[in-house]
């Protein structure tokens, strides 16, 4: 795989990562062709550019196998809703505050809705003291991002998990 490069002189690192030093392309080409390798250029905008004589089929490989690992060792955090309304019961916020504990300990984000029908929005008090109870029962295990804020006719706060 020989690219063509259109420098009349490269500067130019073997397969042990040794420098070769200044040498012109079609040297650099025939040392390569030499050595059954390929000459890649590794730095464009260097003066002179630098090329570097490799296997470039076993370079992607090994590229491809460490960006595969450090994508399987890397956590996706998801955004996990709890719906609630103001006049939820007290077994059922005992219920609910189950699901945020087991979400958290996943480490997820929580976001706790509360969402006013009606004149339920005259009394925002009942969502906020809903909210700090369920942040009082899991506050061992979260960071509050932000405490109850009104958006419209829904109240929100949101829980992350602490770091271990």
């Amino acid at each position: 795989m020989n690219h063509r490069i259109r420098v009349p002189e490269v500067r130019v690192i073997n397969a042990n990562g040794e420098q070769l030093g200044v040498i012109s392309t079609d040297e650099a080409r025939r040392i390569a062709a030499e050595q059954e390798l390929d000459l890649v250029e590794v730095n464009p905008k260097a003066r002179p550019p630098v090329c570097k004589i490799m296997d470039y089929g076993r370079f992607k490989y090994e590229e491809k196998k460490k960006q595969a690992e450090a994508k399987k060792r890397q956590t996706q955090v998801e955004l996990k809703e709890i719906k609630l309304r103001p006049k939820t019961d007290d077994h059922d916020i005992a219920f609910k505050v189950k699901h945020v504990r087991r979400f958290l300990e996943e480490g997820n984000k929580v976001k706790l809705t509360v969402r006013f029908r009606g004149r339920e929005i005259t009394h925002p008090e009942t969502a906020k003291r809903q909210i700090d109870l369920i942040i009082d029962e899991v506050e061992d295990i979260c960071l509050v991002e932000s405490a109850g804020r009104m958006e419209g006719r829904t109240m929100t706060a949101i829980l992350a998990p602490k770091r271990k």
